[in-house]
């Protein structure tokens, strides 16, 4: 590239994006890369701040940074990832899908160590929507040498990509709500319909709902009976607590093939459980979940969703970042919960 005055580029094209920032207004694209300069564009790129523009020269070994920015997309793209054009040099990923953010660590620290790459992302395993902006990527100057993105596409070669989605699977649900205070009637079941409308959120159809009363018998009995029904997730509300009538984790005990879990590094959701019936997860709810609108729960339940069988490592890693601030106005997920 070459400088030149910005009175005599009129009749030039420019080669990279220039952009406007209005302080707390906006900040935009005042003129595209390839904008044909005009006479009358020359007062307003000099209130812009140009009074030099730069001028593209072909040279061999020598990629502009829209160029560059698309490469490296396409080198990091995994499983339901889309990206846009570039803008500024800079190009965005988001999420085709509702599903599971997973980050390739690893290679976001070995792409980020190579002189003039820059790509940042959201925080890993964390439910993400459709449309979802989940990364960016930009080289730092405006042209990179071809050297830099044979590198980028090397690192990328033979492993896992940087950025997938995980789609979500449609689980049949058995719910379990255990208390003789619900089955005798005494109090109505509060738990069940948050937890239908979470499982909906999340695609997934309540296939059963059972109420039994506090004791183990007649638990690993509803369990068992929406088990052989077709359930292949199983969920458990109540009796989660020390106290001694409180014989939920006892029963899915009884149920399970491998317990990974009964209390987590989390607050809200210290009582929760988690086991396995073979490939079935069955999950002991504390009463939290049906109060708060973010627990271990929401933090847990997208990876299962994402077919991601948990591990007693899993859950301790919740730990930092497990504690919820109990703000005044919650914006769960955009905080720091869970990441």
């Amino acid at each position: 590239m070459k400088s030149i005055p910005v009175q005599k580029a009129v009749g030039m094209t420019l080669c990279h994006d220039i952009t406007e920032i209005r302080p707390g207004k906006c900040k935009k694209v005042a003129f595209s890369r390839g904008h044909f300069v005009e006479e009358k564009d020359v007062e307003y790129l000099l209130r812009l701040g140009k009074e030099h523009l730069y001028v593209w020269e072909n040279a061999e070994g020598f990629v502009h940074e829209d160029d560059a920015a698309l490469r490296i997309a396409k080198a990091a793209s995994g499983l339901n990832i889309e990206y846009t054009k570039p803008e500024e040099g800079r190009i965005n990923f988001t999420s085709q899908k509702q599903g599971l953010l997973k980050i390739n660590l690893p290679l976001l620290n070995r792409l980020n160590s190579i002189p003039n790459v820059a790509i940042a992302t959201a925080h890993s395993l964390q439910e993400v929507a459709q449309g979802k902006m989940v990364g960016g990527t930009r080289v730092i100057p405006l042209v990179v040498e071809e050297s830099t993105l044979c590198a980028v596409e090397e690192c990328c070669k033979g492993t896992d990509p940087l950025f997938s989605i995980l789609p979500f699977k449609d689980y049949k649900v058995g719910i379990v709500v255990t208390g003789s205070e619900v089955f005798s009637g005494r109090i109505k079941d509060a738990f069940t319909p948050v937890l239908e409308k979470k499982f909906s959120h999340w695609q997934c159809t309540v296939h059963s709902t059972t109420v039994v009363p506090d004791g183990t018998a007649k638990t690993v009995q509803a369990i068992e009976e929406a088990l052989a029904s077709g359930a292949d997730f199983i969920a458990l509300t109540g009796g989660m607590s020390v106290d001694p009538d409180d014989k939920t984790p006892a029963a899915i005990r009884d149920v399970a093939s491998e317990v990974i879990t009964y209390g987590v590094p989390v607050f809200p959701g210290a009582m929760f459980m988690l086991a396995y019936k073979g490939t079935i997860p069955i999950v002991g709810l504390p009463g939290c979940v049906m109060y708060n609108k973010a627990s271990v729960f929401d933090l847990i339940m997208p990876r299962i969703l994402a077919g991601i069988r948990i591990t007693k490592h899993d859950i301790l890693s919740l730990a930092h970042g497990g504690l919820c601030e109990n703000c005044p106005e919650c914006r769960y997920p955009s905080c720091s919960f869970g990441k």
